[in-house]
């Protein structure tokens, strides 16, 4: 910790305190949290939610964590400085957010949250005050009740704060999944739009009074598990046929409010995945933003065009040729033109590519991890997997960080106890 300077406490929680500071050596402005209670061992550090989620995650809509530091028994988690949160963004705000800017800044969110779900982890916290923000670019952060989605149940009763909460999590179901992240945006889209919380409870019960206000109460067709749930804790829905969110929501737009419903759906099966969510026509202005790497579909990788490439294909084609000459079909030869070689270029990468090829051809394998090339053992410099240091101090190198992609700018208020 000697490296950073400490300048400003920017936040502060039930698990520990949040501080602006600044790299002595490199000038760079980070936070810092600062955990309240103690860890003994750097495994027992490493082994925490959201530092292993976050070591594992990498997406330029999620918040980078930059060092891992345990001195003198205290944990402190480096990140990398963002100027705000939505929260605050709303509670400034003197009239409501736009189509396009609410439109840019939850394409964003679902990105991550796609991205995150694809790699196994769900996030059970978001609201406003867990969104950061630099000018036009949104963070995920605070990943400290982030699990796994192959986790095992029963999972923790109490997740996310209570205005956002699932309802099948409010009714103490101990089986969940990652739509409960999908309820969450929904509740957080709508609250961009009107400034106002869009299910303000005051307790568990009250949450659930004031959703069955909203979107109407639940049946045997909506939510037949959701009555289940709440015979076993022996609680009844209040009666009422709901409110038309565009009601709720004048500014919304038409395809706002279609996405807004789906995703405060009772039935958690009809909740849109995060990657559905990015193919609703809410977003359709969105598709000309190029879509992060990680969420590019799997396929066959394509090997770099090289000498042995050249080679390889060149042998494809040759294989071809015959057997284009045995069924006497006449095939069809590129003639080489003058224009085509260049200096001499085609006949040196021709003769760089035999060179090569015989090389490979005369590589055995050794069993000391080595090949072997006329008799004499050339050794393969391995790359073991790269174990975190034992000195307490773990960084993110650079190589892992992805660069943020800049994604074009897209009354009165609650008073809310923030829970860390």
């Amino acid at each position: 910790m000697d490296r950073y300077k400490l300048i400003k406490e920017v936040g502060d929680g039930t698990f520990g305190t949040v501080w602006r500071a600044i790299n002595k050596q490199s000038g760079e402005v980070v936070a810092i949290k600062k955990l309240k209670r103690k860890y003994y061992s750097w495994e027992e550090c490493l082994n925490l939610r959201e530092v292993k989620s976050l070591r594992r995650l990498n997406h330029p809509n999620i918040v980078k964590l930059k060092e891992v530091i345990r001195d003198s028994d205290m944990l402190h988690l480096v990140f990398e400085y963002m100027d705000c949160n939505l929260y605050q963004l709303m509670k400034e705000r003197g009239k409501p957010f736009s189509n396009v800017e609410i439109r840019n800044w939850c394409f964003q969110i679902f990105r991550a949250l796609a991205y995150m779900h694809q790699h196994g982890y769900f996030h059970r916290d978001l609201k406003p005050e867990n969104l950061l923000v630099i000018k036009n670019l949104v963070k995920i952060a605070d990943f400290g009740l982030a699990r796994e989605v192959h986790s095992k149940p029963p999972f923790t009763e109490y997740v996310s704060t209570r205005w956002y909460r699932a309802p099948e999590v409010l009714l103490q179901s101990s089986i969940y999944s990652s739509a409960v992240d999908m309820w969450a945006m929904g509740a957080i889209m709508a609250e961009l739009f009107t400034l106002r919380p869009l299910f303000p409870g005051l307790s568990e019960a009250d949450e659930l009074f004031k959703i069955c206000n909203v979107i109407g109460s639940p049946n045997r067709y909506s939510w037949s598990e959701g009555l289940q749930l709440a015979e076993a804790m022996k609680y009844q829905f209040p009666q009422f046929a709901g409110i038309p969110l565009s009601v709720l929501i004048p500014t919304a737009s038409k395809d706002a409010i279609d996405l807004i419903s789906s995703l405060c759906s009772w039935d958690s099966t009809k909740r849109p995945s995060a990657l559905e969510v990015l193919h609703h026509s809410f977003f359709q202005s969105c598709f000309h933003i190029p879509p992060s790497p990680q969420l590019k579909p799997e396929g066959v990788y394509k090997t770099p065009s090289s000498g042995v490439q050249r080679k390889l294909e060149m042998n494809h084609r040759d294989c071809q040729k015959d057997r284009t000459i045995e069924n006497d079909v006449k095939p069809y030869n590129h003639q080489i033109t003058p224009r085509n070689i260049k200096d001499g270029s085609l006949v040196r990468d021709v003769h760089r590519t035999s060179t090569v090829i015989e090389k490979l051809a005369n590589l055995k394998l050794n069993s000391n991890r080595g090949m072997e090339e006329d008799g004499k053992l050339l050794y393969v410099k391995s790359h073991p997997h790269r174990q975190p240091p034992k000195n307490g101090v773990w960084r993110a190198h650079a190589y892992n960080l992805g660069r943020p992609r800049e994604v074009p700018a897209a009354g009165s208020y609650y008073t809310r106890k923030v829970v860390g």
